[in-house]
């Protein structure tokens, strides 16, 4: 089988800026279309450890996995900070809107900005994000979130985005969830919900990220559904057909905190991991 992320040309590594209306984004919109370039080799990710989380749908478990490599981060020693750029779901305490999984990533980090930085769209309402953000008058853009991660990526030795739902969520009518993720041009880590449609979630979205000349770094089977028949045959299925290492598997936990996910996920092979196996 084809590896999927060994590329025919070599792409920038360095997160795309181009802003709306700029003149770089006017020659990018008159130049000719081109092939979408293949995802990037691992050996080809710079040596920082940055990745951007994304899921096969909601509710499969990315902030957990987000925030268990976080923990992992934070006790090997490094700044570590979590990103979640647009959250819809938030509620008002002590003067301020709060996120369940935007307050979760910062709890599992050590490098603590404002939440107007590490989550510059919180939306109110717990819908998809382009809903949220029409009922608050807010039109979700990339320029505050490419901004934003520049801060969080100077002030820290590592950085987890993750992402809203699954890998194609809308933000506004031109501008989707897939659309910040090629901007940011991180490598990418699949989270897999295990339950019934699984495989073919996994590889429809597996297919989007690479299409987009991403690197995909890594997956993790997360079980949803603690009654799923047959999951070990459905995770050595996705294991023979997604070209990227498993990077653990999480079962059902009665706790699911940062620290107890992270017992169950190794990335000690990925580029700019720096330990041979970070103590959890």
């Amino acid at each position: 089988m084809k590896n999927l992320n060994e590329p025919d040309q070599p792409v920038a590594l360095t997160p795309v800026l181009t802003v709306p209306g700029s003149a770089a984004a006017a020659v990018a919109a008159e130049a000719p279309a081109e092939p979408q370039p293949e995802a990037l080799p691992l050996d080809a990710v710079p040596s920082r450890f940055c990745c951007f989380v994304t899921g096969t749908d909601t509710e499969i478990g990315k902030t957990l996995v987000s925030a268990a490599i976080l923990h992992k981060l934070a006790s090997s020693g490094r700044r570590a900070c979590g990103m979640k750029p647009v959250a819809a779901g938030a509620e008002m305490r002590d003067g301020e809107l709060h996120n369940e999984d935007a307050d979760m990533l910062r709890a599992a980090g050590n490098v603590h900005l404002p939440s107007s930085i590490t989550t510059p769209f919180m939306l109110k309402e717990p819908a998809a994000p382009h809903i949220a953000a029409a009922l608050e008058g807010v039109t979700i853009e990339p320029v505050p979130i490419l901004a934003a991660y520049t801060e969080i990526h100077a002030a820290s030795d590592a950085v987890v985005v993750e992402g809203v739902g699954g890998f194609r969520v809308p933000f506004n009518d031109d501008f989707d969830s897939a659309d910040l993720a090629t901007q940011l041009n991180l490598p990418v880590i699949l989270v897999v919900g295990m339950r019934l449609g699984c495989i073919s979630h996994a590889l429809l979205t597996v297919e989007a990220i690479v299409s987009r000349g991403l690197v995909l770094a890594g997956w993790v089977a997360n079980t949803v559904d603690p009654d799923m028949r047959f999951e070990r045959q459905n995770i050595d299925a996705l294991e023979q057909r997604i070209p990227a290492p498993l990077l653990g598997h999480v079962p059902r936990l009665q706790d699911p905190t940062a620290q107890a996910a992270a017992e169950y996920i190794d990335l000690a092979g990925l580029p700019g991991w720096h330990s041979p196996r970070v103590q959890t």
